[in-house]
């Protein structure tokens, strides 16, 4: 097992993944969307902790945390800014815009241009950055034309203020219009060993070389209870999850698992993932 600066797992362990053809970052990410409140809304119920959790995450070498604006809203990225401003060299910071929040458990996509732009514009300041590493359109607003939300990402990119864009929640076709305007360094879809509904998009990822973000990794804690996962997990004296995060690691070279958690024995848990090795033992 990789053992990082900070004594423990490694992130490294998971290989390394480039984004984009310039961004090289760790296989194994952190998603920043629990270290806020209930419903991902409002400040987490224990702030100093959610704190060491993102500075855990880098001490066990993990270079790429994915957040978005409407995580809290606007919750997530202070966090992320408080915790690790001034970033690490190397250090990724992927964030996302398109929704809205009304409160607790709710989300209402808007991809009007003037609207994403507001956004970047709003988590550069937060997050303290001149340009974000990886900017993602986190859903698509069938109110809105496809391509014009997309505009607005390659005008960003454009001036600067994005280094490459990223898309979240799409299908196939949506992909390729997308490519169509700008580049497209990364894919984000929900995926996960008892959800699959997204392999055309991690097929046509591993085509064109983007990176594929699997959210909602470990099923939201749906796979709990699997027993298939739990035979395997007892055969390598690991955690269920573990071995679902291994599947994922295993199942392609272009995917990125971000688990996300507030606790620090979780986040441990799941680095440590990176370093197991599944023998064909799951489809």
């Amino acid at each position: 097992m990789a053992v990082s600066r900070g004594n423990g797992p490694s992130a490294i362990a998971a290989g390394e993944l480039v984004l984009g053809g310039d961004l090289t970052v760790r296989r194994i990410g952190f998603g920043a969307m629990r270290i806020t409140g209930a419903g991902v809304w409002g400040e987490p119920p224990d702030r100093e902790a959610a704190l060491a959790v993102l500075r855990r995450a880098v001490e066990l070498d993990v270079n790429l945390i994915d957040t978005a604006d409407s995580y809290g809203p606007e919750v997530s990225e202070n966090l992320i800014a408080e915790a690790l401003h001034p970033y690490p060299q190397g250090f990724v910071i992927a964030t996302k815009g398109g929704f809205l929040r009304d409160g607790p458990g709710s989300w209402r996509a808007d991809g009007r241009p003037e609207r994403l732009r507001q956004a970047c514009e709003a988590s550069l300041r937060r997050l303290r950055l001149e340009t974000i590493d990886l900017y993602q359109f986190h859903t698509v607003d069938r109110s809105v034309p496809f391509e014009d939300s997309v505009g607005a990402f390659a005008e960003l990119r454009a001036e600067g203020k994005v280094r490459h864009v990223g898309l979240s929640n799409v299908n196939p076709d949506e992909l390729e219009r997308a490519q169509r305007i700008v580049p497209i360094a990364s894919v984000q879809n929900r995926y996960n060993y008892a959800n699959r509904d997204s392999e055309p998009l991690l097929e046509a990822c591993e085509r064109d070389g983007l990176g594929f973000i699997p959210w909602f990794p470990l099923g939201a804690g749906g796979l709990a209870g699997d027993e298939r996962l739990e035979q395997i997990a007892r055969a390598h004296a690991a955690a269920p999850a573990q071995v679902a995060l291994a599947w994922l690691l295993a199942r392609s070279p272009v995917m990125l698992p971000i688990p996300g958690t507030g606790s620090r024995e979780h986040l441990e848990q799941n680095v440590a993932a990176a370093s197991l090795r599944l023998n064909n033992e799951l489809e």
